[in-house]
C-alpha cells in the first residue's frame, strides 16, 4: 500500500468517525457507489486521477450520485478529494468505509464476522457452490440472489448486505479472500482483530475464554474467535491470526517427530 493511500484511508476512517446519521443504508449506498464506479473505466479515471479539478469532481459526484444521502455523499466526497495511489485503491477505500459504516450499525459485536466466517466456509467446503459464486461469467443479480438465499433469515441484515456486495464485486479476489478481508474490516472497527482457533473437539466455554484470554495478551488487543473442529489433529490447538499460525497441535508434533526420526 502506497503513502498516498495509507494516509487517505485514514483520513476517511477519522471522516466516518466523525460523520453524523451513519446507518445501515449510507454503508449500502457507499457499497452500490463502489459497484457503480468499478463498472465504469472514465468515471474510476475521473475520480482517481489526482490532476482532477477538485471542483469538477465534486460536481461529477453529486451529478452521478444525487440519490446518495448526505452522510454517504459527503464520506464519497471527502473520498475523491483524497489522493489515491491509483483507482484499485480508491474502489478499496470506498468499500472499506461502507463495511465500516454497515458494521457500526449492528447492536450485537462479532455477529457479523462469525456469520460472515460460516458463509465462507458453507461457500468454498462446496465445489459448485464456489464455483457459482466465483466465476466471472455469472451475473452479478444472480449471484446476488444466491447469497440472499444462502444466508436467508438466518444472518443479520448487515452481513447480508457485505456478502452480496462481495459476490457483485470480487475485484479478482477469491471468496475466501473476500471474506476474510471484510471479517477483518469489521472486527477492527470494533478496535479488535480475528482469529481462527482450529481443534480436534469442540472447546468448553472455560477453554475458548482461556484461549481468547491468551490471544488478546500476545496482540495486544481482543480477537474474535472462529472455531473450527477437525478432528485429524488428534489433540491440541492450531491458531491462525492474520498469517501468523501457532501450530500446537498433536498432529503437527507427531509429525515434527517423524521428520526428526527420517533425518
Amino acid at each position: 500500500m502506497g503513502s498516498a493511500t495509507r494516509s487517505a484511508r485514514e483520513s476517511a476512517r477519522t471522516a466516518l468517525t466523525s460523520a453524523k446519521g451513519v446507518t445501515l443504508a449510507t454503508g449500502e449506498q457507499l457499497l452500490a457507489a463502489a459497484r457503480t464506479i468499478g463498472s465504469s473505466p472514465q468515471l474510476l479515471s475521473a475520480l482517481s486521477n489526482p490532476s482532477s479539478d477538485a471542483a469538477g469532481t465534486s460536481t461529477l459526484i453529486d451529478t452521478v450520485f444525487a440519490e446518495l444521502s448526505a452522510p454517504a455523499r459527503d464520506l464519497l466526497h471527502g473520498m475523491a478529494a483524497s489522493r489515491w495511489s491509483s483507482g484499485d485503491d480508491l474502489l478499496a477505500g470506498i468499500e472499506e468505509i461502507g463495511i465500516r459504516a454497515i458494521a457500526a450499525s449492528a447492536t450485537s459485536s462479532g455477529t457479523i464476522e462469525a456469520e460472515l466466517f460460516e458463509f465462507g466456509r458453507a461457500v468454498t467446503s462446496d465445489a459448485e457452490l464456489e464455483l457459482a459464486i466465483g466465476s466471472k461469467r455469472g451475473a452479478a443479480a444472480e449471484k446476488l440472489a444466491l447469497v440472499t438465499s444462502l444466508l436467508g433469515r438466518k444472518a443479520s441484515a448487515q452481513t447480508i448486505a457485505i456478502a452480496g456486495h462481495l459476490v457483485q464485486q470480487p475485484r479478482g479476489r477469491r471468496i475466501g479472500e473476500l471474506v476474510r478481508s471484510a471479517a477483518t474490516t469489521v472486527a477492527d472497527s470494533a478496535g479488535k482483530g480475528i482469529a481462527t482457533v482450529t481443534v480436534a473437539a469442540p472447546l468448553t466455554e472455560a477453554q475458548r475464554k482461556n484461549v481468547a484470554e491468551t490471544i488478546a495478551s500476545r496482540y495486544g488487543r481482543e480477537h474474535v474467535i472462529n472455531q473450527v473442529v477437525d478432528p485429524a489433529l488428534v489433540g491440541g490447538v492450531r491458531v491462525q491470526v492474520g498469517d501468523e499460525v501457532t501450530d500446537g497441535s498433536i498432529a503437527a508434533r507427531l509429525t515434527e517427530l517423524k521428520l526428526q526420526l527420517a533425518g
